[in-house]
């Protein structure tokens, strides 16, 4: 291995000034000022240190996938510490043409009544600790762990899906239109 290929092997994080790293085994705790978030990184082949104000990654082989992956993880942690801090906001805009689409939040459910004038609402489920508010035709989906958002806005866009009708024609549904890498009201 080369020297240049050495010096690929390691890289560091630098952890924010108001966030707490821990590692316990391979499950590394990220606390900040907007809630805890746990990452395993047992089956991912990369050593982890915690010092200071640092994280040290270093890849556990030689090939080029190891440092793909190496990089990988670096992205992973790197959006773990930022949501955290900032937090993660998708917006929805509710899209219908003839039957009034209205949404409604239950718990951890996602009521999607009168979709194409259906008489039995289409549930649709809220993961993780994503809040999720309705205001007019504007769904907006906040929380502090990116995957969690993504996946209830994916799971209400799923469930809003137009069946057995042309999809060019029949335009209803739930669409996300905003991203963003902080919550926003």
């Amino acid at each position: 291995m080369s020297t240049k290929q050495m010096e690929k092997s390691a890289t560091e994080i630098q952890i924010p000034d108001n966030v707490k790293v821990d590692l316990k085994g391979s499950m590394l705790h990220i606390q900040g000022p907007l809630g805890k978030v746990y990452k395993n990184f047992k089956k991912i082949p990369v050593s982890i240190e915690v010092n200071d104000n640092k994280i040290l990654l270093k890849q556990t082989g030689q090939r080029k996938k190891y440092y793909s992956i190496l990089n990988t993880s670096k992205s992973i942690i790197q959006t773990l510490c930022s949501g955290v801090v900032d937090g993660f906001t998708i917006k929805m805009k509710i899209v219908y043409s003839h039957f009034p689409i209205t949404v409604k939040v239950e718990g951890k459910k996602i009521l999607i009544e009168n979709f194409q004038g259906e008489r039995a609402p289409r549930v649709s489920m809220i993961k993780g600790e994503t809040k999720v508010n309705v205001k007019g035709d504007d769904v907006i989906i906040t929380g502090h762990v990116l995957t969690d958002v993504s996946q209830t806005a994916a799971n209400i866009q799923l469930k809003s899906k137009v069946k057995n009708k042309d999809h060019r024609v029949f335009l209803d549904g739930i669409y996300r239109y905003f991203k963003s890498e902080q919550i926003e009201k």
